[in-house]
């Protein structure tokens, strides 16, 4: 597992992640403070605080770098 912090602060980088990572058959999880919620679920997203940064676990064994390199634009 790797984790790394992203921001998604506006409606459309929401969408355009949800869009991304969903190509990957990998679980992700999206960690701020006590929640953790399916990265996958823009409804699930939407009820984060979405003004901080979040932390993304990335359940990869050993291609976390080809989802890294997706993800870019979102990292902090």
């Amino acid at each position: 597992m790797k984790t790394v912090q992203i921001s998604l602060n506006s409606i459309d980088k929401v969408k355009s992640f949800v869009n991304e990572i969903t190509k990957f058959d990998y679980d992700f999880d999206l960690v701020s403070g006590r929640y953790v919620i399916d990265a996958k679920s823009i409804m699930g997203i939407f009820s984060l605080d979405l003004s901080k940064p979040i932390d993304l676990n990335i359940h990869a064994e050993d291609n976390a770098e080809d989802v890294l390199a997706v993800i870019k634009p979102y990292l902090i």
